[in-house]
């Protein structure tokens, strides 16, 4: 057992809580970036470059037939091994957040395409899915049970967002737990159907579920609801004759309570949990080895490693799964003392047998190489075309909370990506924005600039030139030149008017001079 700091050298600000690891034979691939994926990497996937104790991040590409996989944070991820064996590996992804804070309801399929000039190209492709679909979520688990010859999916757990008919401007973020739903979903034809199992009564997120043939084990995680970690095993066999499936759950007394612990599998049968926290102020610092029979499950407690002062004193920490017994832990760092670029101290840890090996694993340096390519052009930003590593400068990039709608358009600016609610009625999950016409012309929030919505709306649908607060002197310098007054000239009506009213006055006085004499 090793426990080694790591220094991060290149795009590893990247690295935010809720990332995922995916391995693919010897290569390891980061992803769920944060922001938006960068220019210079427009699939927001990057190979793991981790050798010599330092840490890089080298941008990746998808073949062309791929779709595209948004950055997602906290998605329930499980591999899928091919026919061919555990080398060729697939991998599952399920919802996750969005950069944005959008909760997604998607199945992703993620593989390895053939080499190209010794180049790692992934590819990617969305599972269209019927019947029961299990709702947008994130912090909940995916595993794939085999019976009788025949393989299912399983999803279960999760918070998602208050329904929309729920949510108001004081609740809009807040996440409720999902309901205790088992999913079961054929990937051969896509169809999906849901259980509700008795022995499940609350909700359960951040857990950890260990798969074996055709029996799920649930360990720990966090009911939102009841604030609580219960020390419960859910033990849930799924049999799947030729007709409909049997799903049957027992509830075992288990010894540990915990949850976003980060699982590592050493053999097909032996799993390590580690990290993650005993209570919402207390991290778990202990470490345990879980053994798998046909029928059966053990779990012992596993020798801790000697963990550094930063990672005791911390009180958040997150980190992933690199497989063969690895995992990569992050801590929050203090950057004036810092030597690295990123905001956190990064370790691995080596629970395995084969010590430094394990290291060099990772190491990608006979394929990491690449060829020079044409630079991207904006229009090309989600697209998945070869590109130059060599010119990414990440020094230029932002991140989220610069760019798009999170950006800071102004020194007054009231929008923050974490206690943003909606103001005007058109908005669902992102602030409105208004385009300022000054010189190059820049977005900025609406709600900023004190518009109300009806103005809002006039300006947008009348394409009316509109200056921000900054810029409005500007608008006062580019008045119109003055109009001159028109002629008047009298109506035709009017001239006729007078003679005709002289001519009845005449007319009048005449008759009154006759009356009279």
């Amino acid at each position: 057992m090793t426990l080694q700091i790591v220094t991060a050298v290149n795009n590893t600000t990247l690295i935010q809580p809720g990332f995922s690891l995916l391995r693919f034979g010897s290569h390891l691939f980061f992803f769920g970036q944060k922001g938006w994926p960068k220019r210079s990497c427009p699939t927001g996937v990057f190979l793991v470059d981790l050798k010599n104790n330092e840490l890089k991040l080298r941008p990746t590409m998808f073949n062309n037939d791929s779709c595209y996989l948004p950055p997602l944070r906290n998605p329930a991820v499980c591999s899928l091994p091919t026919n061919s064996g555990n080398e060729d590996t697939q991998y599952l992804i399920h919802g996750g957040k969005t950069p944005n804070n959008e909760l997604s309801s998607k199945l992703y399929m993620m593989s390895v395409a053939p080499l190209i000039n010794k180049k790692i190209i992934l590819c990617c492709s969305e599972k269209e899915i019927e019947g029961d679909i299990p709702e947008a979520r994130y912090g909940h688990s995916m595993n794939v049970v085999h019976s009788r010859d025949k393989s299912a999916v399983v999803i279960f757990g999760g918070r998602s967002y208050l329904p929309l008919n729920q949510r108001t401007t004081e609740n809009w973020n807040c996440v409720v737990d999902c309901q205790p739903l088992l999913y079961l979903i054929d990937l051969q034809f896509g169809c999906s159907s849901s259980y509700l199992i008795p022995e499940l009564q609350d909700g359960i997120s951040f857990h950890s579920s260990l798969a074996k043939n055709d029996i799920i084990y649930i360990l720990g995680g966090h009911s939102y609801e009841n604030n609580l970690r219960a020390r419960n095993i859910y033990k849930i066999k799924v049999d799947l004759p030729l007709g409909s499936p049997k799903v049957t759950c027992e509830v075992l007394q288990g010894s540990i309570s915990f949850s976003s612990a980060i699982v590592t599998k050493t053999s097909p049968d032996e799993f390590l949990i580690v990290g993650g926290y005993e209570s919402d102020s207390n991290k778990r610092l202990t470490c345990n080895r879980v053994c798998l029979s046909d029928d059966s499950i053990d779990i012992q407690e596993f020798e801790s490693p000697d963990w550094t002062a930063e990672i005791k004193h911390s009180k958040t920490w997150f980190g992933g799964d690199m497989g063969h017994g690895m995992v990569l832990i992050g801590v929050p760092g203090d950057n004036k003392h810092q030597p690295s670029e990123s905001n956190f101290y990064f370790y691995v840890l080596n629970l395995g047998q084969n010590g430094d090996l394990m290291l060099q694993s990772c190491s990608q340096e006979s394929l990491e190489e690449q060829e020079d390519s044409m630079p991207l052009e904006d229009s090309e930003e989600f697209t998945f075309n070869i590109f130059d590593e060599d010119v990414y400068n990440e020094d230029d990039e932002e991140d989220e909370s610069v760019t798009g709608y999170w950006i800071t358009c102004c020194a007054d600016c009231i929008v923050d990506i974490n206690t943003w609610v909606p103001f005007y009625s058109t908005e669902l999950n992102k602030p409105a924005m208004i385009y300022c016409s000054s010189e190059g012309g820049h977005w900025v929030h609406s709600q900023c600039m004190d518009l109300s919505e009806s103005m809002l709306v006039h300006l947008s649908e009348n394409n009316i030139k509109y200056f921000c607060k900054e810029h409005v002197n500007l608008a006062r310098g580019l008045q119109t030149p003055k109009k001159d007054n028109p002629v008047m000239k009298p109506s035709m009506k009017k001239v006729g008017k007078k003679p005709l009213v002289r001519r009845l006055s005449e007319v009048k006085k005449s008759f009154l001079r006759r009356l009279f004499d």
